[in-house]
């Protein structure tokens, strides 16, 4: 049960509490009211006149969010195809054998199911990877299609090809044809890269295709803690020697932190240079990396966030995996994102603040509408009971309220019982 109910309509919420950079103000939270009409935030100001006005007592209020890194087509078959020792190959090979069950029907309801989390936890914008080889990419980009279509207007859904930077190249195999799906859909062109010797031809047949279709990129970038990964270096190289303009996202970019300081000072200079967008997955990459049987993790998994902004990078952190091989846990709610986040990437104490790395970064990296609440945006809010940061990530905030169009949405979530009898298969 929410710790108010809100009427549908035009009101004024006195004594909220918001994230100053939010509202396009200096500080880190201003206490104000939000004044809603027609499906739109009219006014900012305190102490406007208003017909309904609800005291919030001081509810910290937030646009909902853009989750710009997630797979929603495999999402939940952890009841099926368990990760049987909680490692990256575990989940990896895992999956692969689980590629069999994805048909249209299963990977349509998974996602189903996944959209309707995230909606109901405040969710407004989401880009998916796409396992795209293994016969997948006609069938899993369209339930994709239908899932745009059917989400209009409630979820903005991009999506991302996935597949192994070696098996890439620009005039053989399954890449050229997956490339012209991704393009025809409108799509973002993606790729795991990690060393391999013929490294940078792949790389420029990848780009070759980008190119020639006139294509976004996203990478799944040195998910791993070995030192010696440094494909991230590469990719910034290329794209500086191509001079390629279309916006570049790379996703994990963990070892970088377990590199020698000026060997990661030197990359993270590179990717400024290049203009990438870094986001970071701090949950799955906890969950997966150093893991090691029988010994305790000596890191945290994720990338340098701090110094990657600090060089002027922009950074942004979304969910990952859910309830599948490669992060057993999660729902699709970047409230808890960012409440972990905090935690794992140290976001407190350190100077500026990182609130729009969950809302404004990841639609400039993804193209999505920027979230805001200045007057004249969209009132789809999601409201909180806590009123600070420290109230805020004590809890879970399952209370939350999300506005819509300026009224509250029903946030019931789906039950696990609902994908009983699809994952029993």
């Amino acid at each position: 049960m929410s710790f108010c109910v809100l009427p549908s309509g035009a009101k004024t919420l006195r004594n909220v509490t918001v994230p100053s950079s939010l509202l396009g103000r200096p500080g880190d939270l201003t206490r104000t009211d939000l004044t809603i009409e027609d499906g739109k935030i009219a006014s900012t100001d305190a102490g406007a006149s208003a017909e309904t006005a609800i005291d919030m007592k001081g509810a910290m209020a937030f646009p909902c969010f853009v989750d710009m890194h997630t797979h929603l087509d495999k999402g939940h078959i952890w009841p099926r195809a368990a990760n049987p020792d909680g490692t990256f190959m575990g989940a990896l090979e895992t999956v692969r054998a689980d590629h069999a069950r994805w048909s249209a029907g299963d990977v349509e309801a998974r996602m189903e199911f996944s959209l309707r989390a995230a909606y109901a936890h405040g969710t407004k914008a989401i880009r998916t990877h796409i396992d795209s080889l293994d016969g997948l990419a006609a069938s899993s980009f369209g339930v994709v299609a239908r899932m745009q279509e059917k989400w209009a207007g409630k979820i903005a859904l991009q999506a991302s090809c996935l597949v192994a930077i070696d098996k890439i190249f620009r005039d053989r195999g399954d890449f050229p044809a997956v490339a012209r799906i991704v393009a025809e859909g409108g799509h973002t062109l993606g790729a795991v890269t990690y060393p391999v010797p013929d490294l940078k031809e792949r790389l420029l047949d990848f780009f070759h295709l980008a190119m020639l279709h006139d294509l976004e990129v996203d990478f799944h970038v040195d998910e791993t803690d070995d030192p010696t990964s440094d494909t991230l270096r590469t990719i910034a190289e290329t794209v500086l020697e191509l001079g390629f303009t279309n916006p570049v996202t790379v996703g994990h970019c963990c070892s970088i932190s377990v590199m020698p300081e000026e060997t990661a000072d030197g990359i993270i200079a590179l990717v400024a240079q290049a203009g990438l967008n870094v986001v970071s997955l701090p949950m799955c990459n906890q969950y997966l990396q150093d893991r090691y049987r029988g010994r305790t993790p000596r890191w945290r998994g994720v990338t340098m966030a701090h110094e990657l902004k600090a060089a002027g990078v922009n950074v942004s952190f979304a969910s990952d995996n859910t309830r599948d091989p490669f992060y057993a846990y999660g729902d699709l709610d970047m409230m808890e994102v960012m409440r972990e986040a905090t935690r794992i990437c140290h976001l407190d104490h350190c100077e500026g603040a990182w609130v729009d790395a969950f809302f404004g970064n990841p639609a400039r990296a993804c193209g999505f509408d920027t979230p805001r609440l200045t007057a004249g945006a969209p009132a789809d809010l999601v409201i909180a009971g806590a009123r600070d940061w420290t109230e805020l990530f004590a809890r879970p905030q399952s209370d939350r309220i999300v506005l819509r169009d300026g009224d509250p949405i029903d946030r019931t979530l789906p039950a696990y019982s609902d994908l009983d009898e699809l994952l029993s298969q």
